[in-house]
């Protein structure tokens, strides 16, 4: 049988027929992307999107920082939806809604950041040292809170009517937004919602104070499963 090599850019497929090579287990994208690989895409100068590009660049490529972008991709989607990104100098930007549709051709993960990911795999870290380490958990992976647990952990956050917000029906932030799915209960406001998702929309969207948000994950058991998620998220956005 051929051994795989390792491309210096490797595809999604690539990247995962390789994983699954020197692992001996099946990858997935949904999978890379949960074990903390970092996806790139390549995006080509224009007009539309000239903040993202510093002087002279006209190719670079966005690495798909947010974990709304990610979970995106995760679910299987067809293309990339980019909404929080760096920009060519390497700076944390926030795209203009409804953010960035790109083809899922572009998708690719560095060399490097596929070799970390497998010593890591290969020579796992000490109980001790991964205590302190907080783990990356995909919005996937969680099932969401529900409008009452929503409004007890953000209450207070802002001056916004987000009771109203969650009961008109339609997904906050976009159709892909903070609205991920229905509960098993049913019956009406059974919709479950991702409090990432839905805080730096309250943040980007309502103009509700950061300040209020860290306040809220740092001290509301309601999102402590939650709270490594919010903190990899800042800490990717430069928060």
């Amino acid at each position: 049988m051929t051994s795989l090599s390792l491309p210096y850019r490797a595809t999604a497929i690539e990247a995962c027929a390789w994983l699954a090579q020197e692992t001996g287990t099946p990858w997935t994208l949904a999978r890379l992307l949960e074990q903390g690989g970092l996806p790139f895409v390549w995006l080509d100068y224009s007009e539309a999107w000239a903040e993202l590009f510093h002087d002279g660049v006209t190719r670079y490529a966005a690495p798909i920082v947010f974990i709304g972008d990610k979970q995106h991709l995760a679910s299987g989607a067809d293309d990339v939806w980019l909404r929080f990104t760096r920009d060519s100098g390497n700076i944390a930007i926030e795209l203009k809604a409804p953010g960035l549709r790109v083809p899922l051709d572009g998708l690719h993960f560095q060399e490097r950041d596929l070799l970390r990911l497998l010593k890591e795999l290969q020579h796992p870290q000490p109980a001790e040292a991964q205590a302190d380490k907080a783990p990356v958990v995909l919005p996937s992976a969680l099932k969401g809170l529900g409008r009452e647990q929503i409004l007890l952990a953000f209450a207070g956050v802002g001056k916004v009517d987000l009771d109203q917000g969650m009961a008109s029906g339609v997904g906050i932030f976009g159709d892909d937004g903070a609205r991920v799915r229905k509960n098993s209960r049913g019956g009406k406001n059974s919709h479950l919602w991702h409090p990432v998702t839905l805080a730096f929309g309250l943040h980007d969207v309502h103009r509700v104070p950061m300040a209020h948000l860290k306040k809220a994950f740092a001290t509301q058991p309601l999102l402590r499963e939650w709270k490594a998620d919010w903190l990899e998220s800042l800490r990717l956005l430069g928060e």
